[in-house]
């Protein structure tokens, strides 16, 4: 068989140098900051850098970060199915309004998604007082936190699944209720089972996302060591207190996150795409 020729016509010595250009950026900008954050971390040896982690406050600061996207995570994993069942499935007024509202998050600063929360639940609003008549705290507690992380990543569920449903159309489902399937029949028997990949990979890009929030969460958790410090807050609070053991090793932790979902992300874009090409030669 002949071999493939190039789609482009430069000569390979431009390729390279393209192909050069490429990877020291990526070295440059993520591979050295990975490393040198995992330098920090040891640098002083595993004794400190385990002592670092079992610290008390940090380990507070872990399990906040895990309860929080325990819980912000499933809401957007409904909030997501529901929107791009909507979006994909059926036509109604206002689709093209839904689709801007839940692209928002990506264009609105997290500082200032924070700051809205400041202003619906803080000692001047109306919701706020009421809710503490109630003995109901927002900010400065958990809920707050939960509603500024469920705010900036709920769009990437349904933005991973909103493009693969339309491409999908409808096809299948007409014709599971043509043989007499009801609703949720079709939704757990076709649906589902054609969207796992896309939905298993906007979850992880969900959770990841939710675990790094920094922006929103600071400005309503209040920074309340050993209580509303999640990683990222608890990061930047030793860091600036000069203990640069601590704050790395506890930074190495969201960066191996980072690693697993770039790694989990991978396997999910192999396996999504073994399966189009397998669907698509039946």
């Amino acid at each position: 068989m002949a071999a493939r020729s190039s789609p482009t016509s430069e000569s390979p010595m431009v390729q390279w140098l393209f192909i050069a250009i490429a990877l020291g950026f990526m070295a440059i900008i993520l591979v050295l900051p990975l490393y040198s954050v995992f330098h920090e971390a040891l640098a002083r040896g595993w004794p400190a850098f385990l002592a670092a982690l079992a610290d008390k406050d940090a380990q507070a600061a872990i399990r906040l970060t895990l309860l929080v996207a325990a819980i912000a995570v499933p809401f957007n994993l409904i909030f997501g199915l529901a929107a791009s069942w909507a979006i994909a499935k059926f036509e109604f007024k206002g689709k093209a309004f839904l689709i801007t509202l839940i692209d928002l998050p990506f264009s609105v600063s997290p500082v200032i998604a924070g700051l809205v929360y400041v202003l619906l639940f803080g000692a001047g609003s109306f919701l706020g007082p009421a809710l503490k008549s109630m003995g109901i705290e927002i900010l400065f507690a958990l809920p707050g936190i939960v509603l500024a992380t469920i705010f900036v990543t709920f769009p990437f569920v349904a933005r991973e699944l909103i493009p693969l449903m339309q491409d999908q159309g409808t096809g299948d489902e007409e014709a599971a209720l043509s043989l007499g399937a009801d609703g949720w029949q079709t939704f757990w028997r076709v649906t589902l089972p054609n969207i796992r990949w896309g939905l298993l990979y906007g979850v992880l890009l969900c959770n990841a996302r939710a675990m790094g929030e920094f922006g929103a969460v600071a400005v309503v958790s209040g920074k309340i060591r050993g209580q509303t410090t999640t990683m990222p807050l608890q990061v930047e609070m030793l860091y600036n207190e000069y203990n640069a053991t601590a704050a790395f090793a506890l930074a190495s932790l969201l960066a191996l996150l980072a690693l697993v979902t770039l790694v989990l992300k991978t396997a999910l874009e192999w396996r999504f795409s073994a399966d189009l090409a397998a669907s698509t030669r039946h």
